[in-house]
């Protein structure tokens, strides 16, 4: 069992809040870590993937008026939206008892379905929480790389093998195409969009050109830019934007592609291992996007994030611009030379950047120059985690 960093921040939810929504991916962990929440306080939980959990429910209303002093977690919330609607009253009732905190715990797997059915009815009742898979500051500092390769969701980072791991992927890739994506899209081959993922998976950390793609696939934009947005939808996909500033530049405008998970992107590209991987092109643009993961999980909420790219070629991987208007510039490496680009020393006089480093996979953190400083990804996360 690894602790997990976000549990604290569900228990302090619940401490404030009559419901709490976890919003991730199948299989990163969400049910276990509410059970074991569960497991100190009087709770009930019920498995809407269940017929019978499900017909416990045919009147909602009373089946949770007998069950005010338990937490209710709710798992896979999607296959019963209409909840929602119900939790608002019970939540109400329930305050005018006294019962204003610690209600409900809503489980779900796909962030926009869930944040527009709860966005509509629970407003002011409900804090989100969103769960990634492992991240590098779970684990022991020698499992970065283990990390890096398997990526973060617990069976396939826990495996007991290479091999076990990869095949754990590819099956959660099949369930995906054949089971979860058509529950919240119109049918489509399954083949065709396997194709699209493991295009986007080429298109690592590069520039999305959704006309390009659905030429190279023969099926129309429009069908394209819908299933690259569930795919972001569903948190399997990210689209870092550009950083945007009236600084007297042409700044390039299109959005950065990148497979969240780094296990998930080397097994759709068919990567098995270290050894594969170091031979791969994909090697720089897989390290960056599992260093820019890793940092995004940790940062205070409100800040935004971007990356930064000028017509002459100026460039930052992943711009932060904190709470406190202080911005972090951060170029991302994944051999052990740390020196920057030239236009990462451009980039960052154009943004006046309050923070300079270049994250690598070493082990030794130091000055590069007067303003920019090598470090450890597990470095930077620590250092960006104690600003909340």
């Amino acid at each position: 069992m690894i602790d997990r960093k976000i549990r604290i921040d569900i228990e302090n939810a619940l401490d404030r809040q009559p419901a709490v929504a976890i919003i991730g991916t199948r299989q990163v962990g969400k049910t276990t870590i509410a059970l074991d929440i569960a497991e100190d306080r009087k709770s009930l939980y019920l498995d809407l993937e269940s017929y019978e959990d499900r017909g416990k429910l045919q009147d909602p209303i009373l089946f949770f008026s007998q069950y005010e002093d338990s937490l209710i977690i709710l798992d896979e919330i999607h296959r019963m939206p209409e909840l929602f609607q119900t939790l608002r009253g019970v939540i109400d009732k329930g305050r005018r008892k006294g019962k204003k905190t610690g209600r409900f715990l809503i489980l779900g797997s796909a962030s926009l379905d869930l944040l527009k059915q709860s966005g509509e009815s629970l407003a002011g009742r409900i804090a989100y929480i969103d769960m990634t898979p492992f991240i590098a500051l779970e684990g022991a500092p020698d499992d970065v790389m283990k990390l890096w390769v398997r990526g973060g969701f617990p069976e396939s980072f826990l495996a007991d093998s290479e091999k076990t791991s990869f095949l754990i992927r590819k099956d959660f890739i099949r369930t995906y195409l054949e089971r979860e994506i058509p529950q919240f899209a119109p049918r489509f081959p399954a083949e065709t969009l396997e194709r699209l993922w493991v295009m986007l998976a080429h298109l690592q950390g590069g520039m999305l050109n959704a006309t390009k793609i659905a030429s190279n696939l023969s099926i129309g934009v429009k069908t394209v830019s819908f299933y690259i947005d569930l795919l972001t939808d569903l948190l399997l996909l990210r689209r870092l934007q550009p950083f945007y500033a009236n600084i007297g530049k042409r700044l390039v405008k299109t959005p950065k592609v990148y497979i969240r998970d780094s296990g998930i992107l080397h097994a759709l590209l068919r990567i098995r291992d270290y050894q594969e991987l170091a031979g791969h092109p994909v090697i720089g643009a897989s390290w960056e996007g599992f260093v820019i993961e890793n940092i995004l999980s940790v940062v205070p909420h409100g800040t935004k994030s971007s990356f930064y790219r000028t017509s002459a070629g100026a460039e930052i991987d992943l711009v932060l611009e904190m709470p406190d208007s202080e911005i972090w510039a951060i170029e991302i490496k994944s051999g052990l030379t740390t020196k920057p680009r030239k236009g990462f020393y451009h980039a960052i006089e154009d943004i006046n950047s309050t923070h300079n480093y270049v994250v690598y996979p070493g082990k030794e953190e130091y000055p590069i120059s007067e303003k920019i400083q090598a470090i450890t990804l597990i470095a930077i996360m620590k250092l960006i985690d104690q600003l909340k």
